[in-house]
């Protein structure tokens, strides 16, 4: 009796090598759609890029600093403004400050970047520096932004902006920037109280804080804080170094 062959036998070598070459590539596809299929089902996602480091991760409550447009490449004609002036006054570089007493990235420059160019260049009467309101943040920084013109017109602008930002509030808590609460810490720091009073309920200085928000709009500040060394701005609460390098050029050039 003759022997039965199997289907693969009864073909050519070359067919029956393509013909399971066929079901095998059948067979793989099938087994990746399967798996494809359980790991989407468990949620799998595929991996993505990894996200972009944010600066200053120390403090993940505060907000991030708002991205900034490209800095322009010419310098910038800002005047100084009208608070007192720190340094030389007739010093070859001038740094000019743009911020939000309620900012916190103002705060963190205050405490990590502007004591260190105070104390090495201001002091030393290599730079003259100073201070403009960006009063951006809602209205509880315009009515601290008026009180610190009150303070100024006693005489303590300084010895009040040093304050706020040291006992800064959380930028949430606008009752910390209540009117009440401004003249408590005004009485609490010498000045008169019932002068300082009639100043910020009489809004006496709406006007010059508007201006000042107004010309720093004009010089193309649009976050806090923002500032000019000889009219080029630097924008954020950058490190030290960043400043003291672009202050150095200056003064070089």
């Amino acid at each position: 009796m003759e022997d039965k062959k199997g289907f693969f036998s009864q073909m050519e070598s070359r067919t029956a090598f393509f013909f399971g070459f066929v079901i095998a590539l059948l067979l793989t596809g099938t087994v990746g759609f399967v798996t494809l299929g359980v790991f989407v089902m468990k949620g799998y996602t595929l991996p993505s890029a990894q996200p972009v480091a944010i600066n200053n991760p120390t403090q993940p409550s505060q907000p991030s600093q708002p991205s900034q447009p490209s800095a322009p490449t010419a310098p910038v004609n800002v005047s100084v403004g009208h608070f007192p002036l720190k340094g030389k006054a007739n010093a070859k570089v001038t740094v000019i400050e743009f911020a939000d007493l309620r900012c916190p990235f103002c705060q963190r420059f205050f405490n990590d970047t502007e004591k260190n160019i105070l104390k090495d260049y201001a002091d030393t009467g290599k730079i003259k520096y100073a201070f403009r309101s960006f009063a951006f943040l809602g209205p509880a920084s315009t009515v601290a932004s008026e009180a610190a013109e009150c303070a100024n017109d006693q005489g303590q602008f300084w010895k009040f902006h040093d304050w706020m930002y040291t006992n800064q509030a959380d930028e949430s808590n606008t009752d910390f920037y209540s009117k009440p609460n401004l003249i408590k810490y005004a009485t609490n720091l010498g000045m008169n109280t019932a002068t300082f009073t009639t100043c910020l309920n009489s809004d006496k200085h709406a006007a010059q804080v508007a201006q000042d928000l107004s010309d720093g709009q004009a010089a193309g500040v649009t976050g806090t804080p923002t500032i000019f060394i000889n009219g080029t701005p630097i924008v954020g609460a950058v490190p030290y170094a960043q400043i003291k390098a672009a202050i150095d050029q200056a003064l070089q050039s």
